[in-house]
C-alpha cells in the first residue's frame, strides 16, 4: 500500500502550476533588501560619496575590502570634505555579501545591487577596482562582461541602506533620512516598518 501513497504524491504535482521561467532571458524580482553586487554612489552633482574612512573594510569579516583614503586636490575635489577613497577594491572570491559594509558607510557611499550571477573566467576579474565599483554618469552599476545584467537589478541598490537607516524606530516610517543619488534623486522612504509597542 505504501508504493501507491508515494505515486499519490508525484501525480498530484503534475498537475500543479509550474514555478520555472525562461532562465537566464527572463529573471524573477528579488526583494528591495536582497544583496548582491557592491556600488560606489555619488551625490547628483557627480562627487563621489567615499570618503576613504575604511570603516567598511574595518567591519568586513571575510577580509575582502582594501582600502587606502587619499586627500582631496582643494581646487579639484573628488569628493566632499578633506578625504576621498583612492584605492577601493573587493575581492568577491571572499565576498560574503553580509552587507555590514553598508551598514556601516557614514556616508552611504557603498551599496549592494541586486545582480548575483557572476561568471568569471579568471581570479583577477574577481576583485573589483574603484574604476568598476564607482557609478556611471546616470547612477547605474557599470556592465562588466562577465555579469548576467537585465537592467533592472540596480534600480534600488539602496534598499538595505535605507531600510535600516531608521535603526527601527517606528516614528521614523515615511521620513527621508539619506542623501540623494546621482541618477535616482531621492528615493521613496521606507514605509514597512512597524510600532510593534502599539
Amino acid at each position: 500500500m505504501g508504493q501507491f501513497t508515494g505515486f499519490k504524491i508525484t501525480l498530484a504535482q503534475v498537475f500543479k502550476k509550474k514555478l520555472t521561467s525562461k532562465y537566464p532571458k527572463v529573471k524573477r524580482d528579488k526583494p528591495d533588501r536582497f544583496h548582491g553586487r557592491h556600488v560606489l554612489n555619488r551625490y547628483e552633482d557627480g562627487m563621489e560619496k567615499c570618503i576613504g574612512c575604511e570603516l567598511c573594510a574595518g567591519v568586513c569579516p571575510a577580509k575582502c575590502i582594501y582600502v587606502r583614503g587619499k586627500d582631496n586636490d582643494p581646487e579639484n575635489p573628488t569628493s566632499p570634505g578633506e578625504r576621498f577613497g583612492y584605492i577601493y577594491e573587493i575581492n568577491y572570491l571572499r565576498c560574503i555579501h553580509c552587507d555590514l559594509c553598508v551598514e556601516a558607510c557614514p556616508t552611504e557611499a557603498i551599496t549592494e545591487s541586486k545582480l548575483f550571477e557572476f561568471s568569471f573566467t579568471n581570479r583577477n576579474d574577481a576583485i573589483y577596482t574603484k574604476n568598476e565599483l564607482v557609478v556611471d554618469e546616470n547612477g547605474r552599476a557599470q556592465r562588466m562582461p562577465w555579469e548576467l545584467w537585465h537592467g533592472h537589478e540596480d534600480e534600488k541598490s539602496s534598499g538595505w541602506m535605507r531600510a535600516t537607516s531608521a535603526s527601527g524606530n517606528a516614528d521614523y516610517v515615511g521620513e527621508v533620512s539619506w542623501s540623494n543619488e546621482r541618477g535616482f534623486g531621492t528615493r521613496s522612504a521606507e514605509t514597512k516598518q512597524v510600532d510593534e509597542d502599539k
